[in-house]
């Protein structure tokens, strides 16, 4: 059974045991989640196998933040969640309509006021790792060659070792853990809201300004008064001007090389994709690159 079927047979399961209309769902993505829109304004999201704990996690972070004054995506509350299919936690939200991904400009405001955030008390927060499940995804990948997969471990380990030897921040704060444009949307009240808390965790400031850093460093998919509007929305920090900052942009290249190497074997688009993109980190493609969603 390929996957999006194993998924639509997840997504069935789980709306008979909530009570849930799931004839003509609407898929909206099938990555490292998948995700359905249902008839009356819900949205579906499945998690990975054993995810439950971090599914939990997810509705308690929801209404930890709108608490907290930072607009969130929310759970259903009158459905019992997350529920669990082959071993694949379910979870229910309210649909947000009519939206746009938020500017450059609304994300570093929004991050500045999370990271400001004392952690919870009534729950706690991992903490952030951003190289887990890395070498795992480079070790399974079944569509690239021996060289390639040799110097993505080794580019792997060097990695590490430079992020070990980073210098600890003096204190974690609260961070999104997947902080781009696409998981902060506005819609028509013009007031941001918060997608994807599946990585809300403590950790070092500077991840949660990684990817926009990226986006105008290596690929140039904002311009500079765009990411200059981040930067002081943010408070005037400019994570580019610190010294560990090549370190996690690297870390955060090669996670999208291992996500599109995840995806291979059930699309050939992501395989091109995963050439690529290995081939701009051997530099044999200058930057600014051009890489393709998936």
């Amino acid at each position: 059974m390929n996957r999006a079927g194993s998924m639509a047979d997840v997504l069935v399961g789980a709306a008979r045991l909530s009570g849930i209309d799931a004839s003509g769902a609407v898929s909206i993505r099938n990555g490292s989640n998948a995700i359905y829109e249902l008839h009356g304004g819900i949205v579906a999201r499945i998690g990975k196998v054993g995810s439950s704990a971090t599914a939990e996690r997810e509705i308690l972070v929801s209404q930890w933040l709108n608490h907290a004054g930072i607009p969130t995506v929310e759970a259903i509350p009158s459905v019992p969640q997350p529920v669990v299919v082959d071993d694949r936690p379910v979870t229910w939200w309210r649909l947000i309509p009519d939206h746009r991904a938020s500017t450059p400009e609304e994300l570093g405001g929004m991050v500045r006021r999370l990271h400001s955030l004392p952690p919870p008390m009534a729950f706690e927060l991992p903490i952030f790792d951003p190289l887990v499940g890395i070498r795992d995804r480079i070790v399974s990948a079944a569509t690239i060659n021996h060289d390639d997969r040799s110097w993505l471990i080794e580019h792997y380990t060097i990695l590490e070792k430079q992020y070990d030897e980073l210098s600890n921040p003096e204190s974690p704060c609260v961070i999104h853990g997947d902080a781009w444009q696409g998981n902060l949307v506005v819609p028509q009240s013009g007031i941001p809201i918060v997608l994807d808390l599946d990585k809300v965790s403590l950790g070092r400031r500077e991840w949660d300004l990684i990817q926009i850093a990226v986006d105008y460093t290596d690929f140039r998919r904002i311009t500079e008064g765009e990411y200059r509007s981040f930067v002081s929305a943010y408070g005037g920090y400019d994570v580019t001007s610190w010294p560990g900052f090549r370190v996690l942009a690297d870390i955060q290249e090669l996670r999208w090389v291992t996500f599109a190497l995840s995806l291979t074997e059930a699309s050939g688009n992501a395989a091109d994709q995963a050439r690529h993109r290995i081939a701009c980190l051997k530099g044999e493609v200058a930057r600014p690159w051009k890489w393709s969603a998936l």
